[in-house]
């Protein structure tokens, strides 16, 4: 099997019901919570997605958007389940953090749960440091960062 990238600078609202259906099955979260956030997302500013196709399928995601300027926020991504462990998320990553350091973008910020340990993982051994935890509304919120200039 061949994964093909595409990234999409602004995600279009044909794209959305395939973004959110992805998500939903990866994150197993509710698709109209996840379209809602990514509606709300995108009246604020403008939503960047790499995709990974299989087969012409969206099988993997990687969504973030601009925090303020010089730091870009990696809001949220998924592997669908069947192509998880093969370096989907990684390689989703990768270029995310290529395109932000083309863009001039110094830092990068993300945050994630512990049930999700996988990502929590990926995150640390791809050079994001923990920054410190926030108190949300589905539990403890670990926030992680990740310097780019030290990549150049």
């Amino acid at each position: 099997m061949t994964t093909t990238y595409l990234f999409h600078p602004d995600i279009s609202t044909e794209a959305q019901a395939t973004i959110v259906a992805l998500l939903a099955t990866a994150l197993q979260s509710p698709a109209a919570e996840l379209l809602a956030d990514l509606r709300y997302q995108q009246q604020r500013q403008p939503v960047q997605a790499w995709l990974a196709l299989a087969d012409g399928n969206v099988v993997g995601c990687k969504l973030g958007y601009e925090r303020q300027p010089g730091h870009y926020y990696s809001w949220l991504g998924g592997v669908h389940p069947d192509f998880r462990g093969q370096g989907v998320a990684a390689e989703l990553m990768r270029r995310q953090h290529a395109w932000c350091q083309a863009q001039g973008y110094r830092a990068v910020r993300t945050h994630t749960y512990n049930r999700w340990r996988a990502m929590l993982l990926l995150n640390l051994r791809h050079g994001f440091d923990i920054i410190g935890t926030i108190q949300g509304p589905r539990g403890l919120t670990i926030v992680l960062e990740k310097e780019l200039a030290a990549e150049l």
